[in-house]
């Protein structure tokens, strides 16, 4: 049973993604609506994988993600994020995001992405 982490500010968003994911067997252990609350729910939970949305209040999920790799270099993190943000995407990769998803996405392109992560 795969535990999944989901970070990001969006109530709809989150929602999808959750749908996307127990409906293909993962389970949600959390969610977080910024990324000092994913953080610290990451450190709480220790996730197999967590997804970060990239633009979230309070923290985004850039510094969320070099948290979480400081506290648990094996982390696995998927960045989720809008279009146009390719800039953001790189400096992700660098800080040691798995791989990333571009919204809208589509539900078999989530899954393709987690399960090549989680290897």
């Amino acid at each position: 049973m795969v535990k999944i982490l989901i970070v990001d500010d969006s109530r709809t968003s989150r929602k999808i993604l959750r749908r996307i994911l127990e409906d293909n067997g993962f389970t949600i252990i959390g969610e977080a609506v910024n990324g000092e609350e994913g953080y610290l729910k990451y450190q709480e939970l220790k996730p197999d994988l967590v997804t970060l949305d990239i633009t979230m209040p309070k923290m985004d999920g850039l510094e969320a993600l070099r948290l979480i790799k400081k506290f648990d270099e094996n982390a696995k993190a998927v960045m989720i994020t809008a279009a146009g943000q390719k800039e953001k995407m790189l400096l992700a990769i660098k800080s040691g995001a798995a791989d990333f998803i571009a919204k809208p996405y589509e539900g078999s392109d989530v899954i393709k992405v987690i399960e090549k992560c989680l290897g």
